[in-house]
């Protein structure tokens, strides 16, 4: 199959990124496929939970220097999946490339350079709508978007859409939006449920069947460095991040 490239990206935080990033790469490692985490967020909260504590200047380098990515993959817990680390070192990277003619196609470039080893690459976004995520956006193919089931996260996602869709226009006409998926869904409240209702009216079939049930599994999982397809396998988490993987895999291209 041909490597998928999926930037992971919504501006609001806490609406299950980095969770997403971590959990599904694990799902899909599960299933055999080959998996790199590439975290873009300076707070490195992918990095952590898959086990690494400082990243270093690794990936700032790389992205300001042209440097490779291939030498900064570290192997993790998790079958099959490994992580380009991030740091705080990360904060600079907008000064750094200050100035620089397309710096947004920077990433791109360092990604195309990597080894054809990994069936899918998922980039971890920051939780912000600056170089680093549009870069991850001008470098990926497909955008995955978690969206907490909460209704001001709503809003959130339709100036996210109208961003994409800008991207593609300028940068990246290659770029679609491969799902969009509801997390945190606590089926005991009747706003969540509506929240997910009101995604699947206005979106369609870009909404994944799969929702992210809210589980104490997953909120306790990055204590243990751990995703939690490791960390509980049984629990609601593992399960729902099992289902959406296997969705995910479904949009292979034969």
């Amino acid at each position: 199959m041909k490597r998928r490239t999926i930037a992971l990206t919504n501006q609001k935080g806490g609406s299950g990124k980095t969770t997403s990033a971590v959990n599904l790469a694990a799902a899909l490692g599960e299933r055999g496929r080959k998996v790199l985490v590439v975290d873009l967020d300076p707070q490195a909260s992918a990095s952590a939970w898959l086990g690494v504590r400082d990243g270093g200047r690794g990936l700032l380098d790389a992205l300001t220097n042209g440097g490779s990515l291939d030498g900064l993959v570290l192997k993790t817990d998790a079958p099959g999946v490994s992580i380009v680390p991030s740091s705080s070192w990360l904060v600079g990277i907008e000064r750094a490339l200050a100035g620089e003619p397309g710096a947004e196609l920077v990433l791109r470039g360092c990604l195309d350079r990597l080894p054809s080893r990994w069936d899918y690459v998922l980039l971890d976004c920051p939780p912000s709508l600056g170089l680093l995520a549009v870069s991850a956006l001008a470098a990926a193919r497909e955008v995955l978007v978690p969206v907490e089931s909460h209704v001001m996260a709503l809003h959130g996602l339709a100036h996210l859409l109208k961003t994409v869709d800008v991207v593609k226009a300028r940068l990246n006409p290659d770029l679609v939006v491969s799902g969009i998926v509801a997390c945190r869904v606590d089926g005991r409240t009747r706003h969540s449920l509506d929240v997910v209702d009101r995604l699947r009216e206005k979106f369609g079939a870009q909404v994944f069947h799969t929702v992210i049930r809210e589980n104490v599994r997953i909120a306790e999982a990055p204590s243990f460095a751990q995703p939690v397809t490791l960390y509980d396998t049984k629990s609601n988490g593992a399960e729902d991040y099992r289902a959406l993987a296997a969705e995910v895999i479904a949009q292979e291209n034969p």
